[in-house]
């Protein structure tokens, strides 16, 4: 099978300082990806070169065996690649439809639509006149991933979907997860709860310092291995850890 998403050699940088180093990721068509480490492991700055809203980045993105490492932000969009950013950024002076139509502007041929997204989450629709900052943290995260699936991407990143949210409202949120694969989008989770990641994901890659320091899928993932990857140092790719 083709993967959808491939990277190779990926390399990230702020200004003078290096974010990403050579990151090597592979992702089918359907499948979910969690991404998991430490604040500061490089998670959101990965999500950002995929999505192509890092400007300085090196090695290869291809969506569909297409290079897509030298498009801007709005031409991967355009491809079918949508982001649920940390921390939603929602636009406060519109009410919850508005911030949901903002994403059919890129919209492909798809699922999508007002419907769907109000059949998924239930409480939008009570509340589409509403200002969207006046909802709950919960319902704010349910439009930012609405908002994202208007577009009916190929693959949805979603960076940080749980943080700072209740565990009751957490479960309604990945409770959408499998609706959204079925409906024909590949996902990437980026999460700090391993726990949460490892429910969910089919493959798992863990973070540290810009590097990637285990990778497998989470039945094969011994939870001392998983640790080591996530607070220490460990041979790239290997589970064993370096002292």
């Amino acid at each position: 099978m083709t993967a959808l998403l491939e990277t190779g050699g990926l390399s990230a940088f702020y200004g003078d300082f290096q974010a990403l180093f050579g990151i090597d990721l592979s992702l089918e068509p359907g499948d979910c990806m969690a991404i998991i480490g430490a604040n500061g492991a490089g998670k959101t700055t990965l999500m950002r070169a995929i999505a192509g809203t890092v400007v300085r980045r090196t090695g290869q993105v291809s969506l569909s065996q297409r290079d897509i490492g030298g498009l801007a932000a709005d031409q991967v969009a355009a491809l079918g690649v949508a982001m649920v950013p940390e921390g939603r950024k929602l636009f406060p002076s519109l009410n919850v439809e508005e911030n949901l139509l903002i994403g059919a502007t890129v919209a492909q041929k798809g699922p999508w639509a007002l419907a769907g997204i109000y059949d998924l989450f239930p409480v939008l629709r009570e509340k589409r006149h509403a200002p969207a900052t006046s909802l709950s943290g919960g319902q704010q995260q349910m439009v930012a991933i609405g908002r994202a699936l208007m577009g009916n991407p190929r693959l949805l990143l979603c960076d940080e979907i749980s943080l700072g949210l209740a565990p009751i409202v957490i479960k309604d949120i990945y409770a959408a997860l499998p609706k959204i694969r079925a409906a024909g989008a590949s996902v990437i989770v980026v999460e700090q709860d391993i726990g949460q990641a490892l429910k969910v994901a089919d493959h798992v890659h863990c973070m540290m310092e810009g590097r990637i320091t285990l990778s497998g899928r989470p039945a094969d993932l011994a939870r001392d291995a998983i640790h080591d990857a996530y607070f220490g140092t460990v041979s790239a790719g290997t589970g064993h850890a370096v002292h």
